[in-house]
């Protein structure tokens, strides 16, 4: 609880800091035993409706979960709690107390803070500048860092944010970033977290360290709301779990009395599959094979050690391994956006791997497609609209260019229209920008542009990444289907389970190489775990 006090905040009419008296936060004793209670609450974006008449309320000092599909409302309803967009209408209680959040900075006053699922972070500042920045004390920021630092070596020993606080943002792996953010928060004294899908990024090891967080966290008293799509984590570590569809609230139940089938057909509204049923692979001629594939980066560093691997028509073959082992280096080799040394074959002609031949128009031309790992920045152009979107890549292709010099504005429309009709893009309108869709939106995009022109070879890293269980499910179907097909699969994933459940053969890599090769109806999640971590 924060008493009256003398703390430094931005005032964002002056453009300045100085030092303001914060009121004390009335009702946190006990006059409510919800830390939120949202009523009614209602928004709207132009014909949609993100947000129709919710109302939920969050235990102080618990865990809640919010699940739903993408698109369902769930990060809109808590932005609305952050101040980030402003409810048409509906109130917000903080404590027991009515409380107006125009903006974020009165979220920050109403002690909330919020980690999105996109990073709010300056890449070339360290870490405690992010941390200070916009609550720096006075004019000066010496003191400020000074006193960052004090308080980010307590913060690091009592919730396990160990991070260093001179390091470049730009240089810390993605978990570590996350950690910045949660730490940005609880330096403004945030008493309620809210994180927005936090493990879409994180690897498995990672995701286990932030929960601990978490738990620790709650049992210092703050309230968590937790979104994401992944019902396992929700089973974990949540107290209770609200279920949104489609802009409503649907139910809410108690985590150890409800079950992740239960929770699943509340999300989409009918019942899902939570294993991917397919029949045994069929697999036929050989289509890619790589030998002695090494790749050195800029600073020296050898990415991949001497690989050799082969893959057939009509098989998926998984890549497993904690992310940063080579995985991402070997699908920009293969997809022709890094030079790399060795030999590969496609249908037994060779395969370029540097100069000429070796670039990622030529590999479409020779019908490799990629689903890159990262939709933002290799997948999509956030500021295009959908349709251009679908044509990226494939602009040549006689059906969006007869002519060769004019392209067919209209046809990719109309064909862009029929993708999004096929794999169910929500909303189906080929005018919206990139930027204007939820995550597994985009991903479907991509997809969707990426198999249906039919390639013999598809190289997909983290396909459900950020992805709600009812597009997972769509999308594991449309791997399936593809395959069977006679397409070449090469899957990179970090979700181990994905990996068992689609893949017909698993490599594991660590380090650059390839530490084994596992069938999945003979291995487990133990066994690939150790040859993860290096031990043959």
């Amino acid at each position: 609880m924060i008493t009256a006090k003398t703390a430094y905040v931005l005032h964002s009419d002056q453009g300045m800091t100085h030092p303001a008296t914060e009121p004390m936060r009335q009702g946190t004793a006990a006059s409510s035993p919800f830390a939120i209670e949202l009523r009614g609450i209602s928004k709207a974006f132009g014909p949609v409706q993100a947000n129709k008449d919710i109302s939920i309320r969050v235990r102080r000092g618990t865990i809640h979960g919010i699940v739903g599909e993408n698109g369902a409302g769930k990060s809109t309803l808590m932005s609305i709690l952050y101040g980030f967009y402003r409810a048409d209408s509906g109130e917000i209680v903080i404590n027991g107390n009515h409380t107006e959040i125009p903006d974020s900075l009165s979220a920050i006053r109403a002690g909330v803070g919020m980690v999105f699922q996109h990073f709010k972070l300056v890449e070339n500042f360290t870490v405690l500048e992010n941390v200070i920045l916009g609550a720096e004390a006075g004019g000066l920021l010496r003191p400020s860092l000074a006193k960052a630092r004090g308080l980010l070596k307590d913060l690091a020993r009592e919730f396990e944010l160990n991070v260093d606080p001179d390091a470049l943002i730009e240089n810390l792996s993605v978990g570590h970033q996350q950690r910045v953010e949660i730490l940005k928060a609880l330096y403004r004294e945030a008493d309620i977290l809210i994180l927005d899908e936090p493990t879409g990024v994180l690897t498995p090891s990672e995701a286990d360290h932030l929960f601990r967080i978490l738990r620790g966290l709650k049992e210092q008293g703050k309230t968590i709301v937790l979104i994401t799509h992944k019902l396992r984590e929700i089973m974990d570590v949540t107290d209770e779990v609200s279920v949104m569809r489609r802009g409503e609230m649907v139910a809410t139940r108690v985590t150890s009395q409800t079950s992740p089938t239960e929770l699943a057909e509340l999300m989409v509204g009918r019942k899902v599959l939570l294993r991917v049923e397919k029949p045994p692979a069929s697999p036929g001629d050989e289509i890619l094979r790589v030998e002695g594939l090494r790749l050195v980066d800029a600073q020296g560093v050898e990415r991949l050690r001497g690989l050799d691997f082969n893959i057939r028509a009509g098989e998926i073959l998984g890549i497993a391994g904690v992310a940063g082992n080579g995985q991402s280096e070997l699908l920009e080799v293969l997809a022709g956006l890094r030079p790399a040394d060795g030999k590969a074959w496609v249908r037994g002609a060779p395969l370029p791997l540097s100069g000429a031949g070796s670039d990622a128009q030529s590999r479409r031309a020779l019908r490799i497609a990629h689903v890159p790992e990262d939709r933002h920045r290799r997948g999509l152009v956030l500021n295009f609209h959908a349709w251009e979107n679908t044509a990226l890549g494939y602009h040549h292709d006689p059906a969006y260019n007869p002519t060769r010099w004019k392209m067919d504005n209209a046809a990719i429309i109309r064909d862009t229209e029929s993708k999004m009709a096929a794999f169910d893009v929500r909303p189906p309108d080929p005018q919206l920008k990139a930027s204007g869709f939820s995550g597994g939106n985009q991903q479907k995009i991509v997809l969707a542009r990426e198999i249906e022109h039919g390639p013999d070879v598809l190289l997909v890293g983290q396909p459900t990444r950020g992805v709600d269980i009812g597009a997972i499910e769509f999308i594991h179907q449309r791997l399936i289907r593809l395959r069977d097909a006679g397409a070449a699969i090469l899957l990179v994933s970090v979700e181990l389970d994905e990996i068992l459940a689609l893949s017909d053969r698993v490599l594991v890599m660590f380090d650059g190489r390839i530490m084994g090769e596992r069938m999945p109806d003979k291995t487990n999640a133990q066994e690939l775990g150790l040859l993860m971590a290096g031990m043959a």
